[in-house]
């Protein structure tokens, strides 16, 4: 009956889940635990959120509540607005980012006091009250609403949209005969089911981000329970708008009708669990409330949820103001002991925020955009590539206890070289905790194998010999032109002469390379390019020309109209040494048809590298990323660039360059996030290691971008390479990052022994460079303290 297909994705059947009322539990707990594993892997989730109870009136009678009051003389019936603030802002500064609104449901339809308060308050329904009161919260202290209103229309729904990332209501089940006289729910018409599936089909109608469950324990039959999650399965295959269901255990209270109506057992409740997760899909977020079973946390995880659900540290659970929430090291503790962690998210869930186009009101995406990582899941600190701040709490170095699942395996075929599948490196990019650690470890032991302790870093000039642009990056704070976005400093389009200069000026300092990338100038052609190549071999002839990225090269066979090829040849004969692997931000059309939809695509960028690889000429392979990309993005990219390398081997090395945000047009627009997290970016290194081995053998790191700190980090998760010291950078400080002034080798050096490394100062492909250019690069240091702002390359 529980076959393995079941573990890997079909849907169990009506049928079948009848012939497992009576089975066998710890089968059935083991089946719905390894369903869960596949899809979620070790994360159980929680919501840090505040309980703002708006109204405690209710039209509803439900026989198991205590929540519910009548008006009491001398009581309002609403919390004011400035209570709820009140509310909202303790939260706040407890680190919460949800605001649960919970209340009775159209108390305004039973009890005058309730309509001639809302009256008073501007208002002629509870709903549009609630609307008000969760827009305040939201302008005033930034926590998002997940509103739980109770019975609602069409437009209800469409109306609370605008203030909430979510939204939710209780199936609670699906039989009717619980309506009836003497059944919990007689006298409580907006808990007849037909309303209930009604108003979440009106949710899912409107795009709304959903929670609902049921109640077990208040008379239902096990038969019950199992139509009941059938038919939000069905809504939710419709619409697709369900994003967690609960299972929660009935708790008799003292003066209510079902004061002495027995609870459920834990067998009981753990079997409902595990038959849920077994009738959803294995995406589905099953979560059961952890205040309500406190001693029995462990064995909640065992049947199969993945999530508690929100839990305050601030206010109580007011549904069940008997049973106060968990501590969150207490909870933390026993999510460890099932051998699984703990991670924070929003009120949405990360599948729902990583499509905020489709799911939430345009008024809250730039909000939410900016507070997520390209998974969806909560940023947890203030770090952003290019800023001066403190890094977050440092990665733990060692694994403190065992890893399971699949990662152990991955992180095998990893170090074998063998060729990593999309999913495999997506399930990398989110580890988290002891799971992070061991992939860096990994990566950190092939970058010992492959590189020993060497560190490398080059000495070379960036010269970006024009800023103006008519394409319209989103990303890009550097250009300037009619055509561009203008944001910092003046247009500007450096003469040969001027070039020739800071040639033979580098050339003095000790570079071996000069790096050269520009705007794509409305009035250059591939001549240009050609003499930009002829004026700095005519300043300094034993100068490596670093040039042009595939962008360039492609523009300029354009505008000459020759294949890429012969332009290709044609800057070789002029000196041209590599090129650059930049304008490949993210190897994938649908990222780039956002972010940069007038460049070259895909197809185009490789197209013209592996022209270059088969010229002869080598080059460097970069990916910019945390913008409005996703893991999947990632991992395309990465297998895209791997595929180049093992047909023609041209690649030297492989940078991660993470998005700079601050002056970015895209960002300024809020249509994008905030950069990667410390946590993505020093993966991005770490996977990139693993995932390229053993055929792209360096991983740079940009200290200008993850500041000096970073780069250490990066440096023990499997990078090698510290980049360059180079002079005029101007790129990434356009758009905003702040790290980049000077890094002379000096003191690249020291930080490179200062984590028991070996530096080496190396020329463009990764040979050592003559003693007189490491020596006439220490004494221009002595002699200038202009050189060296760092660099991508």
């Amino acid at each position: 009956m529980l076959s393995d297909d079941l573990v890997y994705g079909r849907n169990l059947t009506r049928e079948e889940a009848l012939e497992l009322v009576d089975c066998d539990l710890a089968s059935l707990l083991h089946v719905a635990a390894c369903r869960r594993d596949g899809a979620h892997g070790s994360i159980v989730s929680y919501s840090r959120k505040v309980f703002i109870p708006l109204t405690k009136l209710c039209r509803d009678v439900c026989h198991y509540c205590t929540f519910a009051q009548p008006p009491r003389e001398n009581e309002r019936a609403y919390l004011s607005l400035d209570e709820a603030l009140a509310i909202a802002r303790a939260g706040h500064a407890a680190g919460c980012k949800e605001a649960l609104f919970t209340l009775g449901d159209q108390p305004e339809l039973r009890y005058r006091a309730a309509a001639d308060e809302l009256a008073r308050l501007g208002h002629g329904t509870t709903l549009s009250y609630l609307a008000q009161a969760a827009r305040a919260v939201y302008d005033q202290t930034g926590l998002f609403a997940h509103l739980n209103p109770g019975h609602l229309t069409p437009s209800d729904v469409a109306a609370l949209r605008a203030v909430s990332l979510s939204q939710g209501l209780m199936l609670e089940s699906l039989s009717e005969r619980l309506c009836e006289r003497g059944g919990p729910h007689h006298g409580s018409p907006d808990k007849h089911p037909r309303a209930r599936l009604a108003s979440i089909r009106a949710a899912g109608e409107q795009r709304v981000p959903f929670t609902s469950g049921i109640l077990i324990g208040i008379g239902e039959t096990r038969e019950e329970r199992i139509d009941s999650l059938l038919a939000l399965r069905a809504l939710n295959d419709a619409y697709g708008h369900i994003q967690e269901i609960i299972i929660q255990n009935f708790r008799p209270k003292a003066a209510t009708r079902m004061a002495y109506s027995p609870a459920p057992s834990l067998e009981d409740h753990l079997w409902t669990i595990a038959i849920a997760r077994l009738l959803f899909a294995p995406s589905m977020n099953i979560q059961a409330p952890p205040n309500l079973n406190p001693d029995a946390l462990p064995r909640l995880i065992d049947a199969g949820i993945n999530d508690w659900g929100g839990v305050s540290p601030v206010t109580p659970d007011h549904v069940n103001p008997e049973a106060p929430w968990p501590h969150l090291d207490t909870l933390e503790r026993a999510t460890n002991a099932a051998g699984k962690q703990l991670v924070e998210r929003l009120a949405i869930y990360p599948t729902f925020a990583r499509r905020a186009d489709t799911w939430i009101d345009p008024a809250l995406q730039t909000s939410l955009l900016r507070r997520i990582d390209a998974d969806g899941w909560p940023r947890t600190d203030e770090w952003s590539p290019g800023a001066r701040a403190a890094l977050p709490e440092r990665p733990a170095r060692s694994v403190r206890r065992g890893i399971a699942g699949e990662l152990p395996a991955i992180l095998a075929r990893a170090r074998a070289g063998n060729t990593l599948g999309e999913a495999d490196i997506v399930r990398l990019f989110r580890c988290r905790g002891d799971e992070f650690a061991a992939v860096c470890a990994a990566a950190d032991e092939l970058r010992q194998i492959t590189n020993g302790d060497v560190v490398s870093y080059v000495v070379t000039r960036n010269i970006n010999y024009t800023n103006i642009c008519y394409f319209k990056c989103g990303f890009c704070a550097f250009s300037k032109g009619k055509m561009s976005e203008t944001l910092r400093g003046r247009p500007y389009d450096i003469p040969l002469g001027e070039i020739e200069r800071r040639v033979r000026e580098a050339w003095a300092r000790g570079a071996t390379e000069v790096c050269m990338q520009g705007g794509i100038h409305p009035s250059y052609t591939g001549a240009k390019y050609l003499d930009i190549c002829r004026a700095v071999k005519s300043a300094e002839p034993a100068i490596h020309i670093h040039a042009f990225s595939p962008l360039e090269v492609h523009q300029g066979a354009a505008t000459l109209r020759v294949p890429v090829e012969n332009f290709l040849r044609s800057l070789q004969a002029t000196g041209l040494g590599t090129l650059p692997g930049t304008a490949a931000e993210i190897l994938d059309d649908e990222v780039r048809a956002v972010l940069c939809p007038d460049k070259i695509r895909t197809h185009r960028w490789l197209e013209v590298m592996r022209a270059a690889h088969r010229s002869g000429l080598r080059s460097t392979a970069t990916i910019m990323f945390g913008h409005v990309d996703r893991y999947e993005h990632w991992a395309r990219h990465l297998l895209r660039i791997r595929q180049l390398q093992q047909e023609t081997g041209g690649f030297t090395e492989f940078v991660p360059l993470p998005f700079v945000h601050m002056e970015a047009p895209i960002y300024l627009k809020g249509r994008c996030r905030r950069g990667p997290t410390f946590r993505e970016a020093v993966l991005m290194h770490a996977i990139a290691r693993l995932a390229l081995h053993p055929l792209i053998t360096n991983i740079q790191t940009s200290w200008v971008k993850m500041g000096r700190e970073g780069v250490k980090i990066c440096l023990r998760s499997g990078a090698n390479d510290l980049g360059g010291t180079l002079m005029d950078e101007t790129i990434t400080r356009s758009a905003g990052a702040s790290h980049g002034q000077e890094m002379a080798p000096a003191e690249m050096e020291s930080l490179i022994r200062a984590l028991g490394r070996v530096p080496r100062q190396r020329d463009t492909l990764y040979r050592t460079v003559p003693r007189e250019r490491y020596l006439a690069s220490f004494g221009a240091m002595r002699g200038s303290r202009r050189l060296a702002v760092g660099a991508d390359r």
